[in-house]
């Protein structure tokens, strides 16, 4: 079923950090009805998380410290985009900065979005393959845990209580349909 999005009446800057800005929007449906919501705008150029994939099917994955969880947290390497960068070159960059590699292929798999009732950002899955070591310096605060994992134990690594983070479970399931088929 096709329906036509609401109109925008009103739009409005309620909060704002480095990291985020929260908007009002004054909506009106196609049925009449007339709402306020609220969302997180996206600032910056978008972000990925990346799945490094060795050729016997172990994924690279990083622990490190989550603020949000206040713990450390397993999980795929991911970041922000930087201006003008493109979706593979920042993927790559990414990890080389996380896990001390590149890949030779990558493959765009798709967007993640975490809540889009609420924020319009998404992050982009790339799986990296034919990999190669190749480090460069990143803006962690300390060196991050490299874990190899076999995708072949995808059941037990997600029933671990130190990966929770909804964008990697999705993208571990992801690749490994995609290299299933």
């Amino acid at each position: 079923m096709s329906r036509d999005k609401p109109d925008v009446q009103g739009r409005r800057t309620v909060a704002s950090s480095r990291l985020f800005e929260v908007e009002e929007l004054d909506l009106e449906f196609s049925n009449g009805a007339r709402t306020c919501f609220e969302r997180l705008v996206s600032r910056g150029h978008g972000a990925v998380i990346i799945a490094p994939v060795q050729a016997d099917r172990t994924v690279l994955l990083i622990r490190e410290y989550a603020a949000g969880t206040h713990r450390y947290e397993l999980g795929l390497p991911k970041g922000r985009m930087e201006a003008g960068e493109d979706i593979l070159a920042a993927a790559n960059r990414e990890i080389m900065e996380e896990v001390g590699h590149a890949g030779h292929r990558l493959t765009h798999l798709g967007a993640l979005t975490v809540a889009p009732g609420y924020m319009a950002h998404q992050t982009h899955l790339v799986l990296a393959e034919d990999l190669y070591p190749q480090a460069a310096e990143g803006d962690e605060p300390e060196t991050i845990e490299v874990v190899p994992w076999s995708l072949d134990r995808l059941t037990e690594l997600v029933a671990r209580e130190d990966l929770t983070e909804a964008r990697s479970i999705a993208a571990l399931y992801m690749v490994r349909d995609y290299l299933d088929a």
